[in-house]
């Protein structure tokens, strides 16, 4: 298994809900965390991780083209490497065949498809010269398959195209030992899903701690431990 030591992390969306958990994980792990946010200074004073590898907080916007290679440039320049990206930031919009809400459709392909296809492409040169580079990508069990019809169709369209980068990101930096997992969740008891129609209801959620346990773990395997897709259901399905 690969150390946390001397290792740094990317993490976009790090300000709360399932991305603060993941902060917290893996800086108690003893990663270096490079933390792209909206708003670094409260995201700072929000999270106040104390003590341990040093953490750098950076302007991420994921609507702003710009913003994803400045923000791995500038945690390259803070850290001196980069050994890992996580792709935590996403939207959810509801977007169906009765409610054909473009600019929705439009928002989440900009933050959940676009901007981690930014943020890889400016990541991949950093991790292919760490030698064990990887990336999470957090997509959704709304990324294989449509469940039912009160899905959004235009969240679950953005979760499978970011299945497919994360395969993209697999063959570009394979040879160079990097490593790269759509990890596919249900629902995850944060504000995220508050109205959302039939979700899974909040007794029987993921919490955001376990699924920050789970990319720790991706973050750790070895080379040889090739993990495409991690599915983790909250709910009985013939199929996942």
């Amino acid at each position: 298994m690969l150390e946390p030591a001397g290792r740094v992390v990317a993490l976009s969306g790090a300000s709360r809900g399932l991305g603060a958990a993941i902060a917290r994980r893996l800086h108690g792990e003893g990663y270096a965390l490079a933390l792209g946010v909206r708003d670094p200074k409260a995201s700072a004073t929000r999270l106040a991780l104390q003590g341990g590898a040093a953490v750098t907080f950076h302007r991420f916007d994921a609507t702003n083209p710009a913003d994803a290679p400045a923000w791995i440039e500038a945690a390259v320049a803070a850290h001196g490497r980069l050994d890992a990206l996580v792709n935590n930031a996403g939207i959810l919009r509801p977007v169906t065949f009765d409610n054909p809400n473009e600019a929705a459709l439009d928002a989440m392909w900009e933050v959940n498809v676009k901007a981690p296809f930014r943020t890889i492409r400016a990541a991949l040169p950093h991790l292919r010269a760490a030698g064990h580079g990887r990336v999470v990508n957090i997509a959704s069990t709304d990324g294989k398959r449509i469940r039912d019809v009160s899905v959004s169709i235009g969240y679950a369209m953005s979760k499978h195209a970011l299945v497919a980068l994360t395969h993209a990101a697999r063959f570009a930096g394979h040879e160079a030992g990097v490593r790269a997992t759509a990890l596919c969740p249900g629902a995850i008891d944060t504000e995220l899903l508050a109205g959302i129609p039939g979700v899974t209801p909040g007794p029987g959620r993921l919490q955001p701690d376990t699924v920050a346990e789970i990319v720790s773990l991706l973050l750790r395997l070895p080379d040889q431990a090739h993990v495409a897709e991690m599915i983790v259901n909250t709910r009985l399905e013939s199929t996942l």
